[in-house]
């Protein structure tokens, strides 16, 4: 390829690491930590970039330099490299939602087995607790540290059926290793929730629980108090 070709591609792909970084898209794909890890290498890639552009813009001022050979055919489907770094660019994929939920089991199973839970605070009305660690709370620890407290939980809409439930995909290092944890509703759950809405439940705990169809783990349920629609927050993993 040429050099000139190598220089387009470096700059575009190190461009679009960056604008992830600035625009905040990179965490529909990886963890926050990971923006050490993207935007060093946006730069050193934009840095090659000019480097090489450089380099070509150089070679083509001495004696000699087109007669190396190339094979211009070659150089012309190598363009075709720019597709996927353009469509990266123009078209940045949103976070996994409800579609990837339904056909992927829960990630409770997961979760460690840990014998006692710490309290909930006292001072707090409704506490507020991730997804996982209601779900966890509630079937490892029959819900001991969850009785006679009203509970805060946030995530997006599926439906198993007919039946809503609230989930939201955990990962542990990027979206490729995604899995949902879901939670089932009980008592008086408002009609008309769509799939991949955001909501704010606040409920209290039930023993109720279900079993995951895909991996056949169990789904605890929460007794719904309230359904608020709320907007999808900057990072929407856990």
């Amino acid at each position: 390829m040429r050099r000139d070709a190598q220089a387009v591609i470096l700059l575009l792909l190190g461009g679009g690491m960056i604008r992830l970084i600035v625009t905040g898209e990179y965490l529909n794909y990886v963890k926050p930590y990971a923006f050490w890890l993207v935007l060093p290498a946006g730069i050193i890639l934009v840095v090659t970039a000019v480097v090489t552009a450089w380099m070509a813009w150089r070679d083509r001022g001495e004696p000699g330099a087109d007669a190396h050979g190339h094979d211009q055919g070659r150089s012309k489907v190598a363009w075709l490299l720019l597709a996927p770094v353009v469509g990266m660019l123009l078209v940045a994929p949103d976070a996994l939602g409800s579609y990837e939920a339904e056909r992927t089991g829960t990630a409770l199973g997961a979760e460690e087995n840990r014998s006692t839970y710490p309290e909930l605070p006292d001072d707090v009305d409704p506490v507020p607790l991730t997804l996982m660690d209601y779900a966890a709370r509630a079937v490892f620890d029959d819900g001991i540290t969850l009785e006679d407290r009203r509970i805060q939980l946030r995530g997006f809409i599926l439906y198993d059926g007919d039946e809503p439930q609230l989930a939201r995909m955990v990962v542990a290092c990027c979206a490729a290793d995604a899995r949902p944890v879901k939670i089932g509703f009980e008592g008086d759950v408002p009609e008309g929730l769509e799939p991949d809405q955001w909501v704010e439940v606040v409920g209290v705990y039930t023993p109720r629980e279900g079993r995951d169809e895909i991996n056949g783990e169990l789904v605890p349920y929460i007794e719904v108090e309230s359904v608020t629609k709320i907007e999808s927050p900057d990072n929407e993993y856990q």
